[in-house]
């Protein structure tokens, strides 16, 4: 088993509620997230719009919008193996 965690990537904005949360579900996963906010690069508000949270994981991007956990722990048990 790899005890090294994936490198996560949060894309955020202030104020997103949804972006909160994915933050918790990830922090109740024991991961601790680097946290960008789109609103401080007009490359990435292009890129992510109205699309926030948006988890990368290992440079993959794999949530928009909402994070299900159940995916999200499955994916992290794909990591880690």
């Amino acid at each position: 088993m790899n005890n090294e965690l994936p490198r996560v990537v949060l894309y955020s904005r202030t104020g997103c509620h949804l972006c909160a949360d994915a933050a918790n579900l990830l922090a109740a996963q024991g991961i601790r997230p680097e946290i960008i906010d789109i609103d401080t690069d007009p490359k990435l508000i292009k890129q992510f719009t109205n699309c926030v949270p948006v988890v990368e994981i290992d440079g993959k991007i794999r949530f928009r919008g909402r994070v299900d956990p159940v995916l999200l722990r499955r994916i992290l048990r794909t990591c880690d193996g």
